[in-house]
């Protein structure tokens, strides 16, 4: 028997493959607009940076955006992706301010 814990997981997975599967059936072999497509094509990167945004400035428990070292973190990562630096230097570098800003005292 599955446990309680397992059911919602399960429950939401199966309700996510079957939202995903209802576009192809639905629209068979017909196209969507040139708009729609380009939007779909940008949405997801939209919706990304939109949660980044919330999670670096959002303070907790409140409905207010706070500049602390997190915006630092952000900051850098945003320099050296500017910069056209690998993964790795980004979430490091990011990770190194974030941590130096705390040390200081940065909220």
């Amino acid at each position: 028997m599955v446990s309680a814990g397992w059911v919602v997981p399960i429950v939401l997975a199966l309700g996510v493959y079957a939202m995903k599967s209802m576009g192809p059936l639905l629209l068979g072999s017909r196209k969507l607009p040139a708009f729609v497509e380009r939007v779909a094509h940008l949405a997801p990167a939209a919706l990304l940076a939109a949660l980044v945004m919330v999670a670096a400035f959002k303070v907790d428990g409140q409905r207010a955006l706070a500049l602390d070292a997190r915006a630092i973190g952000l900051a850098v990562a945003g320099f050296a992706l500017w910069r056209k630096q690998g993964f790795v230097i980004v979430v490091i570098g990011s990770a190194i301010a974030t941590l130096v800003a705390r040390r200081l005292g940065v909220a």
